[in-house]
């Protein structure tokens, strides 16, 4: 949180996109975790394993995301710091900053994938998951709609800058 509110660009929405998407998933992780080995729910608990497999599996994804986002937008602000002084320079710092912001669409696009993912499994750990702890499979869907919405900008964003047709 220090680094994201400094004068640093990054960590910046990119990473904070995929943050909230992890944090929603780790929620249904606990869910699920604070399900298996209950006796009210031994009739699902081979389905609620199967979804804390995968949710454990999406909040690495977008924890890996988090730092990746960081590391693909240095470069784009990297590109954008190039000479310009020379028409050599120019080419060279144009060519630097589209190859850094399609690289830098990738990340973001990865989150918004692995956010809706986390949304489909909210369903079915929300029906079959402890009754207990239901507010929190609310504030997961909560999570990952923002990381989401805000993955899906940062795609836009990225895209907006990409001269290349064929590629947007």
């Amino acid at each position: 949180l220090d680094r994201l509110a400094s004068a640093e660009p990054t960590p910046g929405g990119g990473s904070v996109a995929a943050l909230a998407g992890a944090l929603g998933a780790a929620l249904l992780s606990m869910v699920c975790n604070l399900t298996v080995g209950k006796e009210k729910y031994r009739a699902v608990e081979d389905e609620i394993k199967r979804c804390l497999a995968e949710t454990e599996s999406l909040r690495s994804e977008l924890s890996r995301l988090t730092e990746q986002d960081a590391v693909a937008y240095g470069k784009v602000a990297a590109a954008y710091k190039m000479p310009r002084d020379t028409e050599t320079h120019k080419a060279a710092r144009a060519e630097a900053i589209q190859a850094a912001l399609k690289e830098s669409s990738k990340v973001p696009l990865a989150a918004a994938k692995a956010c809706y993912r986390v949304l489909e499994l909210a369903g079915p750990v929300g029906e079959k998951g402890n009754i207990n702890i239901i507010s929190d499979v609310g504030v997961a869907v909560a999570l990952a709609e923002a990381g989401f919405q805000c993955a899906a900008l940062n795609v836009e964003v990225n895209l907006a800058g990409v001269k290349d047709e064929e590629y947007n």
